[in-house]
């Protein structure tokens, strides 16, 4: 997913080329071989408040049931998926939820940040994602992200060609994650729904100052499965005993939207039943950033233990566009092209694009403890402040 319709075109030029598939170098790990120190699975401190303790251990991460010429692929699952692989994971901590609305909004009243979707870009700006920034117009370097396009023309639909979703999609001149759907739209009645329109580097800015870090891929997909070989965070059958579990798109994607779960958008973050770690929202809702770099064929080389990720991207569909990790998928995905949902399933974001389906959460591991403690203290001492000031002013979350 890219923040300007503008890189269509520029994808569409580039796939044209000469397809160079990056070197796969991974990232340092704390074993390539499995061989080591134990795993931690036994909490090394108090869990944080709000965060859920995920033990350590061991399990298959991707899938080899991706069919072959001919077969029927009714979970739309991906090459990027395969091959399956063990990994072997130390324990961390993880937000029960995806970060929300009140909690982004704090981080923010805190600071002073401001988000990409909030600021007119620059070419510069989009140069360090690989964008070949001579194509870009004045009149697209605008403040804004990426919504669902309702008004789409239905009979001009495109389908069965890569990147046939752009056509669903627009960018909204004023959305961002205080306003969801663009000028006019409001969080006022969202607080405790996930943020939205952040992109990778908001997320990273958020952690840093909460004292966490973004899950790697791998580490998002122990916790949603639970270790276990599991088609959902709940289990194998999609709606077990009829009821939704997760907030996903019903009807056919895009031209039959219902709303069979009760949510056409984003819903509150305990909407929906936790999987057995105690995770909410780890499936459906929205997208979530991981910490990872995105390559399509990172599954081949990926260390055994604790691996963070390839030091290069690439995309097939996007060569040359660097892209991170997102995983869980959102209330846009579907039955008949996107099973985000699924524990396996991948996506990518270019960096610097947010959307109306894409949030993030947190995770703290056994190194980190010294530095979310102080995190928290500072956030605490500014907390006295504005009760000071205020009485009714931001309370502990």
């Amino acid at each position: 997913m890219t923040k300007q319709v503008w890189m269509i075109a520029v994808a569409t030029l580039v796939m044209c080329g000469a397809l160079i598939i990056a070197a796969l170098v991974p990232t340092e790990s704390s074993s390539k071989t499995g061989i080591g120190a134990p795993l931690l699975t036994e909490e090394p401190a108090e869990t944080p408040p709000g965060m859920v303790w995920i033990p350590g251990g061991q399990f298959v991460m991707g899938t080899d049931r991706l069919p072959g010429p001919g077969q029927a692929n009714v979970d739309h699952i991906k090459p990027d998926e395969y091959p399956a692989h063990d990994v072997e994971l130390d324990g961390f901590w993880m937000d029960e939820t995806p970060v929300t609305n009140r909690q982004f909004a704090e981080f923010v009243e805190m600071t002073g940040y401001v988000t990409f979707a909030e600021r007119k870009p620059t070419r510069e700006d989009f140069a360090r994602s690989g964008v070949d920034v001579s194509r870009i117009r004045d009149e697209d370097l605008i403040a804004g992200s990426m919504c669902f396009k309702a008004e789409f023309d239905k009979d001009g639909l495109i389908r069965d060609v890569p990147g046939w979703e752009y056509q669903v999609w627009q960018v909204v001149e004023g959305a961002n994650w205080r306003h969801p759907e663009g000028p006019g739209s409001t969080i006022e009645d969202r607080m405790d729904h996930p943020v939205v329109h952040v992109n990778w580097d908001d997320a990273m800015t958020y952690c840093k100052w909460a004292g966490k870090r973004l899950p790697t891929e791998a580490e998002y997909e122990y916790a949603s499965s639970c270790g276990d070989d599991r088609k959902y965070p709940w289990g194998n059958d999609l709606l077990p005993g009829g009821e939704y579990q997760c907030n996903f798109w019903q009807g056919e994607f895009p031209v039959d939207r219902q709303n069979l779960d009760g949510h056409l958008t984003t819903s509150p973050v305990k909407a929906f039943p936790p999987n057995d770690f105690g995770l909410y929202d780890i499936s459906g809702n929205v997208w979530e950033w991981c910490h990872d770099l995105f390559h399509a064929e990172y599954y081949s080389v990926s260390p055994r233990r604790n691996p963070k990720g390839p030091t290069t991207s690439y995309d097939p569909q996007e060569p040359g566009i660097v892209k991170r990790v997102q995983r869980g998928g959102s209330f846009m995905c579907n039955t008949n092209s996107c099973t985000g949902y699924r524990c396996s399933a991948r996506m990518r974001g270019e960096v610097t694009s947010g959307s109306f389906h894409n949030g993030f959460r947190c995770v703290v591991d056994a190194t980190m403890i010294d530095e979310y403690r102080a995190a928290q203290e500072r956030i605490a001492a500014w907390r006295k402040t504005q009760v000071a000031a205020a009485p009714d002013a931001a309370t502990p979350r």
